[in-house]
């Protein structure tokens, strides 16, 4: 079957609400197929051959992080079983494509999350190790905690608990502790730490809000809450709680701009008052 007859790269684009994930993705894969031939063969095989969303991750992540120890074949059987089992993980993957392309300023489609945005494919991989460090699957979770820190220079605790519609922009530096918590429609920028201050054993990392900005390099050590709809400027250490909708920026982060000032929505990283 060809990608003409599946999608019409004539689609009409629509106004109001956005279509379904799936159904936008293929038809921006096959418009793109038939735009640059090149890319067809990968096109068809990471996106157009499915039928799901769920399909196409579980194939093009076992590509991603197939090597000597593990091939794409072992690894999309367990992915598969991940997506078969736990419907949520699929949701969760859509929600965060749709985040990518509203808050990311250089994403134009949903094609480039998938294909060529490590914070996405990081994070996807590690809603599957999660699922599998709940299984008590713990040695197979950290193989692919391993494997997303050596080939996506992200490193997250697979028992680390992130919600859903959550982007990781640039994400190169990013590390997430064991006992961290992210909220729903947060944003983390490349060089985030959200780690612990010793040695302790307990529950030792922060607690990140829903609709949290947590800017380029920013640290939030600590078991410590950030409200939501917090930001967190470049570059700051955190080490005590967040208010909701508060700015705190600085070594070590205090308040800035007044009381309640945050816009994590905005994506805004500048909040320097000339006045």
């Amino acid at each position: 079957m060809t990608i003409e007859t599946e999608i019409s790269p004539a689609m009409p684009e629509t106004t109001g609400a956005m279509p379904p994930v799936w159904k936008r993705l293929r038809f921006e894969a096959a418009a793109s197929a038939a735009e640059e031939p090149t890319l067809a063969s990968l096109l068809n095989a990471a996106i157009l051959s499915h039928d799901h969303l769920r399909d196409a991750l579980s194939y093009f992540l076992a590509q991603k992080l197939a090597g000597s120890e593990m091939n794409a074949l072992q690894i999309r059987e367990i992915f598969d079983d991940a997506y078969n089992a736990d419907p949520v993980l699929e949701a969760a993957a859509e929600r965060d494509m749709v985040a990518v392309l509203d808050r990311d300023a250089a994403c134009r489609s949903f094609l480039q999350p998938f294909l060529f945005f490590k914070g996405f494919q990081a994070l996807q991989t590690h809603r599957v190790a999660h699922w599998l460090w709940n299984e008590g699957r713990d040695t197979l979770a950290f193989f692919f905690q391993s494997r997303v820190s050596e080939l996506f220079g992200v490193d997250i605790h697979p028992a680390a608990q992130i919600g859903s519609g959550v982007m990781f922009d640039h994400a190169t530096g990013i590390v997430i502790g064991e006992t961290t918590v992210v909220g729903d429609d947060c944003s983390i920028m490349q060089g985030v730490t959200l780690g612990g201050t010793g040695k302790e054993i307990d529950d030792r990392h922060p607690k990140i809000g829903n609709g949290v900005l947590v800017s380029v390099g920013a640290k939030v050590l600590g078991n410590i809450n950030i409200g939501d709809g917090a930001v967190i400027g470049a570059g700051s250490v955190v080490l005590k709680p967040v208010s909701e909708n508060c700015t705190v920026a600085g070594v070590p982060a205090r308040p800035v701009g007044g009381p309640c000032c945050g816009k994590a929505e905005s994506m805004n990283q500048n909040f320097y008052d000339e006045a």
